[in-house]
This record gives C-alpha cells, sequence and structure tokens, in this order.
C-alpha cells in the first residue's frame, strides 16, 4: 500500500450498538448485553484513539435492522455496516442499504440460542449480495471448517471471518482445522478479524496467551488479509474486557509498525471502502 497517500484513521472492524430504550431487545438470557448507544461508543472511540468502526447487527435485534442504520446514518460516513438479511431480498431494498453503506450481511453460526440463520440460506443470500461487492461475515467454531469448506469456497462473494476462527477450543497452529482456515485465507477470499479472544481463551486475561498463539500467526502469514475489532460492548460477558488492553494486544500479536498500520488501517480502508 502506497505511503505517500495520507494514513487512514485506525478502524474497529466489528462492534455492535444496543439502543434498549428505542430498540428492546425480545429475549430473556442471563447475560443480555447493556444498554450500548451509538454516543457511548463514539467516547470510546475518541479514547481509544480510533476514527472508524463497523456496526454489526446484534443478533438479538434479528432481522430488524433499525437499530444498526441509525447508528450508521450518526456516524456521518464513518463507519460502515453488516446487516442481517433473509434470502431473496429484492433488488431495491439492497440498492437502497448500499447507499447507506451496508457492505455486508451477518451469518453467525456458533450455537448460541439465538440463531436466526442457517447453512442452507448462505448460498442464496452471497448470490443475492455478490453483484454489489458485499460480502459475509460469518462466526463459526473454527473446529467445524471441515464441515463447510467446499461450500465457503463456492460462493461468489468474499468472505469475513470472524474472532482469529472463533476456535471454542483453542487450538495450535499445527492442529487441521486451523490448517483448514489457513487453506481459505489462502485463496486470497477470506479474511480474518483479530478479534474477541477472551471468547475462547482458555489462559484468559490480560494476554489470552493460546488464542494469541494464533493471532500472530495469522498476522504474520496474512498481513494484508488480517482485521482488528473490539467486540464491543462484548454482549454475553459477565466480566466485559478491558477495551484499551485489547488494543494493545496488537503489539504482541502483529510486533511491526508496519504490520499494525496495515491491520489497522490499510485493510479495512480497502475492504470496507472508504
Amino acid at each position: 500500500m502506497p505511503h505517500d497517500t495520507p494514513l487512514p484513521p485506525a478502524c474497529d472492524c466489528h462492534i455492535h450498538i444496543y439502543d434498549l430504550k428505542r430498540y428492546p431487545l425480545q429475549q430473556a438470557h442471563a447475560f443480555d448485553p447493556p444498554d450500548a448507544p451509538w454516543a457511548d461508543y463514539l467516547a470510546l472511540q475518541r479514547e481509544l484513539g480510533l476514527g472508524r468502526c463497523i456496526i454489526v447487527q446484534p443478533m438479538g435485534y434479528r432481522f430488524d435492522n433499525r437499530c444498526t442504520l441509525e447508528a450508521l446514518a450518526q456516524a456521518n460516513g464513518a463507519a460502515r455496516a453488516i446487516v442481517a438479511l433473509q434470502p431473496g431480498a429484492d433488488a431495491g431494498t439492497l440498492q437502497q442499504l448500499n447507499a447507506q453503506g451496508v457492505l455486508g450481511v451477518r451469518f453467525m453460526m456458533v450455537p448460541n440460542g439465538n440463531n436466526i440463520v442457517t447453512w442452507e440460506m448462505l448460498p442464496q443470500v452471497a448470490h443475492d449480495i455478490a453483484g454489489l461487492g458485499w460480502h459475509i461475515n460469518l462466526q463459526l467454531d473454527g473446529r467445524e471448517i471441515h464441515l463447510y469448506e467446499d461450500l465457503l469456497l463456492s460462493l461468489p462473494c468474499q468472505v469475513v471471518i470472524d474472532h482469529n476462527g472463533k476456535f471454542l477450543e483453542p487450538v495450535s497452529t499445527a492442529d487441521a482445522s486451523y490448517l483448514r482456515l489457513c487453506k481459505l485465507m489462502d485463496t486470497g477470499k477470506f479474511w480474518v478479524k483479530m478479534s474477541a479472544p477472551y471468547e475462547t481463551s482458555r489462559d484468559g486475561p490480560p494476554g489470552y496467551g493460546d488464542v494469541g498463539v494464533l493471532a500472530r500467526d495469522l498476522a504474520r502469514r496474512y498481513t494484508e488479509r488480517c482485521l482488528w475489532a473490539s467486540n464491543w460492548p462484548h454482549p454475553g460477558q459477565r466480566q466485559r474486557p478491558d477495551n484499551a488492553g485489547l488494543l494493545a494486544l496488537m503489539d504482541d500479536w502483529a510486533p511491526s509498525a508496519k504490520a499494525r498500520e496495515q491491520i489497522l488501517r490499510w485493510n479495512p480502508q480497502a475492504l470496507y471502502r472508504f
């Protein structure tokens, strides 16, 4: 990436907005997310020195994207959004969402009692959005990649995989399931988010060493296909992690300043069309 052009702002590539007063959730789980409106995230963004973000539709809102789209509008061009859609969305709806700054559709496939999509829906949705240059934002248990590898390779659009592959039981870089993730990444069609290590780590904070091994390897192998994200406001967590500490992990995961700049700035700039 040329460096004679202005350096783009750093981007947080996965956050959720919950405005529970105006958009209450239709669920009652033990660890429901906190009220987390756009104004609260904007304050955190400034504190961390970030300038852009990707707003990802919370599954608690199901196919009602109003809260996400409202926050997207409030961002005044400094955000993009990932929404939830059912197969067969009409062209007019897709074009309208595209004009608003939507660039992808979320497929949350880790069982959590709140799933709204199925693997059977994925090919049609991917076909619906491919012409717009959108991508699928996918979260799955990385240990199951072998079950869906052929399907994912057949999709007509790019795919962004959440949370270092989200191996629900951390694995080594020699594990067959991790190597299958690398096989997908080798195609140049896939991206991976370096995010939410606390969701799967057995080692725990502050370093999340078992997940950090994977993050470091991904950053080394695929510097130009990695993204960083906070996963704010950390839904489902009894104890919420330190946001500054999560960003500081990048110093370990991507030790060179050039690699961090690529992951935090240039990659989001390219993928999310800022």
